[in-house]
């Protein structure tokens, strides 16, 4: 990589994650079979007369998962639903997983077992398998999960295509796992439903291919949070996106008396929670059926704006520090 000595010697922390993958990236030249690299939720290959769809995640043990709140069967699940999401905001459909799967030698097969049952059961809820993987030793649990989709002849939705004067919609459920994580951070009980939406997201399985279908310019999984997201969209486009907390406040709302149980505001669960794996997209007509307009988009400055004023706090996760 050509940067200077300073910028070699910062660390991931200082760094953060975009700017790390920004540099990992930075002057590769990708063969002429890479239809879409590094920059969408989903990578697209040309694959002899046609194209697969391809992404991958890691899931680590006491980052983004604890064993004293998730069965391995939770784990499973949430794995498989977080990659074939990624999938779905391409407006493309999961096909098959391959898992890599790393743990302690002393680990009870009967956990694995229960982990591959989740990682089946959410796959088969979409019509897809399990279709090979690897196993090795490591200090604590890690699932790596590569997923392969199908376009079925439609271009894929990448973040790039938001024009202004479209309208921003969203379908999914906001806040719930920022909500359901808040709850078992805090020891509350109750609030069963939040607190399960955290350990197993629900995405709204099939929706990408309904806004393929449906003209969406631009498409991404809320993962990170919803701003932090939608940043993405505006960056990769060049506009502006304005949401209206009026078009949010029934998230809100779901979630008020857990906010009053942990004493938090229930709105930053909403903009920025993430997790939620809802699918956010723009569209130059009507949305789809089921999908709530959230908001509008509008010519540059690339940026996201709440009721019209910049966000300027926390936006959302990232891997590593700022």
């Amino acid at each position: 990589m050509r940067d200077d000595t300073a910028a070699e010697s910062a660390s991931l922390d200082q760094l953060g994650e975009f700017a790390v993958i920004d540099r990992l990236v930075r002057g590769r030249r990708q063969p002429a079979a890479v239809l879409v690299g590094p920059g969408d939720d989903a990578a697209v290959v040309a694959v002899g007369g046609g194209r697969a769809v391809m992404s991958t995640d890691m899931l680590v043990q006491d980052r983004h998962f604890r064993l004293d709140w998730s069965t391995p069967h939770d784990v499973g699940r949430k794995a498989i639903a977080q990659n074939a999401a990624d999938i779905e905001a391409v407006g493309a459909r999961p096909m098959a997983f391959v898992v890599g799967f790393a743990a302690p030698g002393d680990t009870r097969a009967a956990r694995v077992s229960a982990l591959v049952d989740g990682l089946w059961d959410e796959a088969e809820r979409i019509g897809a398998g399990i279709a090979g993987g690897d196993l090795v030793s490591c200090p604590q649990w890690v699932v790596s999960v590569t997923v392969l989709g199908e376009l079925d002849g439609r271009p894929p939705v990448s973040r790039s295509g938001a024009q202004a004067g479209s309208v921003l919609a969203v379908i999914g459920e906001l806040g719930r796992s920022a909500a359901g994580y808040a709850l078992w951070h805090n020891g509350v009980d109750g609030f069963d439903e939040l607190r399960r939406r955290h350990l197993v997201p629900e995405p709204p399985y099939g929706q990408g291919v309904a806004a393929a279908v449906a003209g969406a310019q631009a498409m991404i999984d809320v993962s990170d949070g919803l701003i932090a997201d939608l940043r993405h969209v505006a960056r990769a486009s060049g506009v502006g996106i304005d949401l209206s907390t009026a078009a949010l406040a029934a998230d809100v709302e779901a979630l008020t008396a857990a906010a009053a149980a942990v004493r938090a505001d229930p709105w930053p669960w909403v903009l920025t929670g993430g997790e939620d794996h809802a699918l956010a997209a723009c569209f130059a007509g009507p949305a789809p059926v089921g999908w709530r307009v959230v908001g509008r988009v509008l010519d540059g400055p690339a940026r996201v704006l709440v009721d019209g004023a910049e966000w300027s706090g926390y936006a959302g996760w990232q891997s590593f520090g700022r």
